[in-house]
């Protein structure tokens, strides 16, 4: 028989604003513990929310770029149950009038281009981190991330494979980023999903799904997929049933385990929060939310190419990454050399990233540093090793670009006459290669080349050598 998995994504995002979605604690990731708490977030008795209105702006950008309906009338629940990490034993949602709903993206998987069906975005608040204490054998709990706001986007069941979902989520990831409103650091929790997913046979009804909670890495993400995909076709082929419930993937041992039964929207005892007012937005609101979205990937891709003349495959490059992508225009500014920038930074920023894992989020090189070097390889103060070597040492140590050219003596030689003795001192070295480039074994040229440039320390201005070398071989 053949088997298709059906899956559905919940993509938790983090909301990047400084404050909490219903207090004003701060929402900075990475402070001690049970520091960033107030009587609001800590649940206690007699306490009253207030919305922050920036988290509703950020989740209507978020539907305004996956096409979906604003809800102009739209307003928040109570999904009830007992987790150690949500101190009010309750978590307030949006089941019944969530903010964003009948949304799509297009994404394109080998070539082929496929609608993914957005079904809602709603926003909640954050529970607390559950620390698991080995040692001790205890469980502690750090009530700073409470709260903080996210959103939910919940997508149809329209992926059939880990490359469609993988693809999915990183074109994602990209808007999100490019709308300034999650930092979609998955190593910090602040852009993570889960995955429902059943199997059938081809064409046939949808069976018995299951839901990882919780992955935060589209390396995961791929292995849990398809380890939960041939889990369950195995148990259908053994004539067992799939059970419907939570499961947990250790990403260490590559499997999924049970966790609990899989809960039903009845069983959360949903009811309208009574705190808060509900939230209207009218025409005012979202025009001024619509004029004030960011250039998004796309449009920058396509402007780099219309006013810059940048290639196709390094203007993808350059907007892999919403922070890749403002370096690019701050070096072009800067150096008024948008080529020039484009080339330096698709090419070797890219290379020094990789080579040292450095993450676009964590890119800390001086834009000003690097359009100084751009202008120094431009009016030819220094050749293209010696502007690579000092790309590295600004990216790596964040030298002064002249100070370093100086103190090396990077400096282009341009003076005609030490690179008339050089050129002089290699035709009478290497007869044989002057031989044979007067013979018609025109590669030579480029031995001698390197030779001259070799005596000048590769100081050499390679325009001037090579213009020297021909007129001494002619």
């Amino acid at each position: 028989m053949n088997w298709e998995s059906v899956i559905g994504l919940e993509v938790h995002a983090e909301l990047a604003t400084q404050s909490k979605i219903f207090c004003g604690c701060s929402t900075a990731f990475g402070q001690e513990p049970n520091t960033q708490v107030c009587p609001v977030c800590a649940g206690m008795p007699g306490v009253l929310p207030r919305l922050n209105r920036t988290a509703v702006e950020y989740a209507v950008r978020v539907g305004l770029a996956l096409n979906c309906t604003i809800t102009r009338y739209s307003k928040f629940d109570r999904k009830n149950y007992f987790y150690p990490d949500l101190p009010k034993a309750y978590q307030v949602s949006q089941l019944y009038a969530p903010i964003c709903r009948d949304g799509h993206l297009a994404v394109e998987v080998d070539g082929t281009t496929k609608i993914i069906g957005i079904r809602e975005i709603h926003m909640e608040e954050d529970a607390g981190k559950l620390i698991h204490d080995a040692v001790s054998d205890n469980t502690l709990m750090d009530f700073s991330r409470c709260g903080v706001p996210l959103i939910e986007i919940v997508t149809q069941p329209d992926f059939h494979s880990a490359a469609e979902v993988r693809t999915f989520l990183m074109q994602l990831r990209e808007i999100l980023l490019y709308l300034g409103v999650c930092d979609c650091k998955m190593q910090e929790g602040s852009l993570r999903a889960d995955i429902n997913i059943s199997v059938r046979p081809e064409g046939g009804e949808l069976g018995v799904r299951t839901e990882m909670k919780n992955l935060n890495s589209f390396k995961a993400i791929g292995r849990a997929i398809e380890y939960e995909t041939r889990r369950q076709i195995q148990l259908l082929e053994s004539g067992k049933q799939v059970v419907q419930e939570t499961r947990r993937w250790d990403d260490d041992a590559g499997v999924s385990y049970g966790m609990r039964s899989k809960e039903s929207a009845p069983e959360y005892r949903y009811f309208p929060e009574p705190d808060l007012l509900p939230i209207y937005i009218d025409d005012q609101w979202l025009q001024s939310i619509v004029e004030n979205l960011p250039e998004m990937a796309e449009a920058k891709r396509a402007r780099y190419m219309r006013c810059w003349g940048i290639s196709a495959l390094e203007a993808a490059t350059l907007t892999s990454h919403v922070y890749v992508a403002q370096l690019f225009e701050e070096v072009a500014a800067l150096s008024r050399n948008p080529m020039e920038a484009a080339h330096l930074v698709a090419g070797e920023i890219m290379r020094l990233m990789n080579q040292t894992d450095t993450l676009p989020e964590d890119l800390a090189v001086d834009a000003k540093k690097l359009a100084t070097l751009i202008t120094l390889v431009s009016s030819a103060k220094i050749n293209r090793n010696a502007y690579k070597e000092a790309v590295e040492a600004v990216f790596i140590d964040g030298v002064d670009p002249e100070e370093y050219i100086a103190q090396r003596g990077l400096r282009m030689v341009s003076d005609a006459d030490a690179i008339a003795e050089a050129v002089a001192a290699v035709i009478t070295e290497q007869r044989q290669a002057v031989a044979d480039y007067r013979a018609g074994q025109h590669k030579a040229l480029g031995f001698l080349i390197g030779q001259a440039m070799r005596k000048l320390q590769g100081k050499g201005n390679p325009a001037l050598v090579r213009k020297a070398m021909l007129e001494a071989l002619e």
